[in-house]
């Protein structure tokens, strides 16, 4: 036992010295004060104006998810095919950029090019995303890559908590002005530290003279071809339409399952957010251990679990306990996702991959969270929850043939 936790303590060591993970940690870090600030005092800006018009609030969310389904394959393609450490640098340093343009033309009375602040940064995280997976991909030993991401997702779950209370309270004591220019240093200050990453020498050795389209092309033909691949697709794809059902109805919990007003749907959001944090830290200890495959399965059963008995829970302290545990088997889900992804690629398909991957999950989602309101006037609440734990064990299915061995890479002669 003793000796077990000594080497815990020694890859510990090893993946904090690495400077890939230090630079990228601290970048993340950065990055999220920019986004969450970016959220909150945006949205709150807009329904100021705009007098709480359910139209423009809406449109905060089409500029933030829009570009997943329109840049995510795109920008996952020009990842591959650009420089990681440049891409991510560039990416950075344009979303500052627009900010101040942003914050230029709120002082001649343009308020409505706020939007234009979401949409530019939403574009940009479409190249800057897929890049840093390759970083982890070139820079992070394959032992620790599990671990690292880990801890890259515990940062995620900390904002989950302090982000809307960050982007509120800087909007409310200073005001848009102030807000905006807090994310645009935030945004400079994450370009300026990528630049104590590894040079892009990776990269020279690759000339291989090919267009953009059949890039592209063979970037579907990898994912079909990989099993381990193909099977995440269609975990990713039941998840999406599980969670569309029901995140736009979690309020009904609240008002008609519990009777209870509102506003203590708050205490869900906390609990999930709490859980996350802690299963996050719970993780790291996990990762080394555990295939990235069964921490998936592990994550997307509890959660399963955790739909089921929130649609039955006539009890609040129930649900409320079903929502922290969800949450803090959630990480295993992150975690597990971006490992299969990292372990399963080759570093030149990174971006591709992801870019295929993502808008399968978010394009499943937002079919079933446009459908969940009529479904919510047709079938009953319950119906709906058990629906979506039955859909996350239908992506627990997918990932069975995956628990005989390790999810090793499958490549083919043609990629």
């Amino acid at each position: 036992m003793e000796q077990t936790n000594v080497k815990s303590n020694v890859t510990m060591g090893a993946l904090f010295r690495n400077k890939v993970i230090q630079t990228l940690l601290l970048s993340t870090f950065f990055l999220q004060i920019g986004v969450w600030v970016r959220n909150y005092s945006i949205l709150l800006y807009v329904v100021e104006k705009t007098h709480e018009d359910p139209v423009a609030v809406s449109l905060i969310s089409v500029a933030e998810f829009a570009p997943i389904f329109l840049f995510s394959f795109i920008g996952g393609t020009f990842a591959d095919r650009w420089k990681p450490k440049l891409t991510m640098v560039w990416c950075d340093f344009l979303s500052a950029v627009s900010i101040f343009v942003v914050l230029l033309a709120l002082f001649f009375g343009g308020w409505k090019v706020i939007f234009f602040a979401t949409l530019v940064s939403s574009i940009l995280s479409q190249f800057s995303q897929p890049a840093g997976m390759k970083l982890f991909k070139i820079h992070v030993k394959e032992e620790l890559i599990q671990m690292g991401m880990s801890i890259y997702q515990t940062i995620f779950a900390l904002f989950m908590i302090i982000g809307p209370v960050l982007g509120t309270f800087v909007y409310q004591h200073f005001g848009i002005n102030v807000a905006i220019g807090v994310m645009g240093i935030a945004f400079l200050l994450s370009a300026g530290i990528l630049f104590f990453l590894p040079r892009d020498l990776e990269l020279e050795e690759k000339a291989e003279e090919t267009t953009v389209l059949q890039e592209m092309k063979a970037g579907f033909s990898y994912v079909w071809q990989s099993r381990a691949l193909t099977l995440l697709g269609g975990c990713f794809a039941a998840a999406g339409l599980g969670l569309g059902l029901t995140q736009p109805l979690a309020v009904f919990l609240i008002t008609e399952k519990l009777g209870l007003p509102k506003e203590q749907l708050q205490w869900l959001m906390a609990a999930f957010g709490i859980g996350m944090i802690l299963g996050g830290g719970l993780t790291v200890g996990m990762a080394k251990k555990t295939p990235p495959q069964i921490l998936l399965a592990i994550g997307m059963g509890v959660s399963a679990l955790g739909f089921m008995v929130m649609g039955l829970s006539d009890l609040f302290w129930l649900t409320l306990t079903a929502q922290f545990i969800s949450g803090l088997f959630m990480p295993c889900i992150h975690i597990g996702i971006n490992t299969m992804i990292l372990k399963n690629t080759d570093a030149a398909f990174i971006g591709r991959v992801n870019g295929i991957l993502n808008p399968i999950f978010m394009g499943c989602m937002v079919i079933t969270m446009t459908t969940s309101g009529w479904l919510k006037k047709t079938f009953s609440l319950v119906s709906i929850y058990e629906s979506t734990a039955l859909l996350f064990i239908v992506g627990v299915l997918f990932l069975v043939p995956l628990f005989k061995g390790p999810a090793v890479m499958e490549k083919s002669e043609e990629a």
